[in-house]
């Protein structure tokens, strides 16, 4: 397993004294020197672009601005590449659980392998927070007391963009969903959300992860005769059908609409507006939605060279709750850092008033967007106007509905 981790120090290991409580001096204060977070992210895959080393970017970003250190123990940020691989993912969270002295995992790229390690935090009774994956199950049969689900789910990306498109017109559709996890959950939920409002699924076909062409995916969707066709995938397979289904004429007089279920603000640069104008799209955040937003956005891009996408944003958020959750406990004990993690709002340029359910869900405003015209743009990253803000208690699957152990208990 070595040879998956680059084990890359990204975060700066600056011993200066941090000014807050004094340290506990009792069994559960840092035994090491150190606090390490880990981040399992698709370095070189289909989702890198969306996670990858713009996360791990975020992740430092967030351990710099707290100081480099925290209770005057500095801060070490390590990333490893899963490759897309639950077993790949799952071994690294046990060897940096049981070895690495890795005191919590935030964030890990794509459902399958989010899901491995929620079972390895679950046995090693260690800390998760998961920004990359989308997977509903994180909060409902899998959900755990060590466990948080940040930054979108299906439900939340269904649920928005599902009755959006049905109330403008697009009654009927036809999925074509990425054959993992994420995918089967999120055309599920859309499904669902647009029989519940009037519309009707007319069929839906599975493509593996990473397909190159989706030519007969489109073929398929496209003798369907549905109004709109449903994207329940990510990463480049999103970006790969909807440049293909440009080309096919699919949605350029062919009479059909494309809504993608899960596309993020790299996936719109990357294709450009001319093929993308007018797709409604479901985010968590928007860099250029308020001040708070546009500043961290800035320094962000200086960094990378790009704008983060709600993921990313999310990552630096999440780093920045967990460090202050350390601080206030004294401690990176899993039991109180995960108390003072559920007992504090958020309150960032990310999440205003966000807040961690019984379940794992950190519930918060979510936002429907409509891409931009060429004409309606005015530079490189001008993309999206919004539409509509959804509040958190609507976006998110309520508790009630919760499938979670610890809900019905």
């Amino acid at each position: 397993m070595r040879n998956t981790l680059l084990a890359a120090l990204l975060g700066a290991a600056l011993a200066t004294a941090w000014g807050g409580p004094a340290p506990a001096q009792d069994s559960e204060q840092i035994s090491d020197g150190k606090v390490r977070i880990g981040l399992i992210l698709d370095m070189s895959g289909v989702f890198a672009d969306v996670t990858g080393p713009g996360s791990a970017a975020a992740a430092t970003m967030a351990v710099e601005d707290f100081g480099g250190s925290v209770l005057g123990k500095p801060v070490e940020v390590v990333v490893a590449d899963h490759q897309n691989k639950a077993d790949v993912a799952a071994a690294t969270a046990r060897e940096w659980f049981d070895t690495g002295r890795v005191d919590a995992i935030l964030d890990v790229a794509a459902s399958a392998p989010a899901l491995a390690v929620a079972e390895i935090a679950r046995a090693k009774d260690r800390i998760a927070v998961f920004n990359g994956p989308g997977a509903v199950r994180l909060t409902n049969e899998a959900c755990s007391p060590v466990t948080v689900h940040y930054a979108y789910d299906t439900y939340a990306l269904a649920s928005a963009t599902g009755q959006a498109t049905v109330k403008a017109g697009g009654t009927s559709w036809y999925f074509i969903a990425a054959d993992y996890t994420f995918g089967q959950e999120l055309a599920r939920d859309a499904s669902a959300v647009v029989k519940a409002n009037g519309g009707s699924v007319l069929g839906e076909v599975r493509a593996p992860l990473n397909t190159a062409d989706f030519s007969s995916f489109l073929l398929q969707a496209q003798a369907s005769g549905a109004k709109v066709v449903g994207l329940a995938n990510a990463g480049r397979d999103t970006t790969n059908a909807i440049k293909q289904a440009a080309e096919f004429g699919l949605t350029q007089g062919g009479g059909q609409r494309l809504a993608a279920l899960l596309a993020y603000i790299n996936d719109v640069h990357s294709l450009g507006l001319p093929a993308t104008q007018g797709m409604l799209l479901t985010e968590g955040f928007y860099w250029d939605l308020d001040d708070g937003t546009r500043a961290f956005a800035k320094r962000f891009h200086a960094r990378t060279g790009r704008m983060p996408n709600m993921s990313q944003a999310g990552v630096y958020s999440a780093v920045t709750h967990y460090l202050k959750a350390v601080k206030a406990s004294g401690t990176d004990a899993t039991a109180p850092v995960m108390r003072a993690m559920r007992e504090t709002p958020i309150d960032d340029f990310y999440a205003r008033g966000g807040r961690i359910r019984a379940d794992g869900r950190m519930v918060h405003d979510m936002y429907l967007f409509q891409v931009k015209t060429p004409a309606e743009s005015t530079g490189e990253w001008d993309l999206y106007k919004r539409v509509a803000t959804i509040p958190g208690d609507q976006a998110f699957q309520p508790l009630s509905a919760s499938r979670c152990p610890l809900v019905k208990r």
